[in-house]
């Protein structure tokens, strides 16, 4: 077996994701997924904590390349623009993942384990947002809203995106999703103050 190997990461996401869809979740061991990738158990616990986490490996540079993109964006721009021009940029690199992550998808619903760890995603994703929000003097409940919105936002519209089919562009379905919330929120104003 490999002692060092600079792929070992993608190389145990590669062999879980094979494994888990092979012979089930609850059925696949640590020591089978680092056979597989041709690597030690010792070698998967460096890269990862348990199983669960193999799955979530591009999960964990998200939202530093949302708070990133978030950074190098105008400072005229209001919170809300700046949360949904910074989550579009960010998406780009998703459109080349479109079949890892259907795969991922599919594992997730099947093993209600996975669910929790599902959750915790997307809650750091908020506290990126929020934090990157703050960190332009946006008030912090406003940045804790427009947050959790965003992530709530980011979610339905990578549904919607993996629903469509490999033709269709995440930034469109993203930008899609932005505008169904603006005529929800219009409507909901208009039937509060008439």
């Amino acid at each position: 077996m490999t002692r060092w190997a600079p792929d070992a990461a993608l190389r145990l996401e590669q062999a879980a994701m094979e494994l888990f869809e092979q012979q089930g979740y609850a059925a696949t061991a640590v020591p089978q997924i680092a056979e597989r990738a041709g690597l030690t158990t010792r070698t998967f616990f460096r890269h990862f904590a348990d199983k669960r986490e193999v799955l979530f490996l591009r999960d964990r540079e998200f939202p530093e390349v949302v708070a990133h993109a978030l950074a190098g964006l105008p400072d005229d721009l209001d919170p809300l623009a700046l949360v949904e021009q910074g989550l579009t940029a960010a998406t780009a690199p998703l459109q080349q993942w479109r079949a890892s992550i259907l795969r991922r998808r599919a594992l997730i619903r099947s093993e209600s384990a996975l669910h929790e760890r599902e959750l915790l995603k997307s809650a750091n994703l908020s506290d990126a947002v929020a934090a990157s929000l703050r960190a332009r003097d946006v008030p912090p409940r406003e940045a804790r809203l427009l947050a959790a919105l965003s992530v709530i936002v980011f979610d339905d519209a990578l549904e919607a995106w993996l629903d469509a089919g490999p033709g269709a562009d995440l930034a469109a379905v993203l930008s899609t999703t932005w505008q169904a919330l603006r005529a929800l929120s219009g409507g909901a104003a208009a039937r509060i103050h008439p």
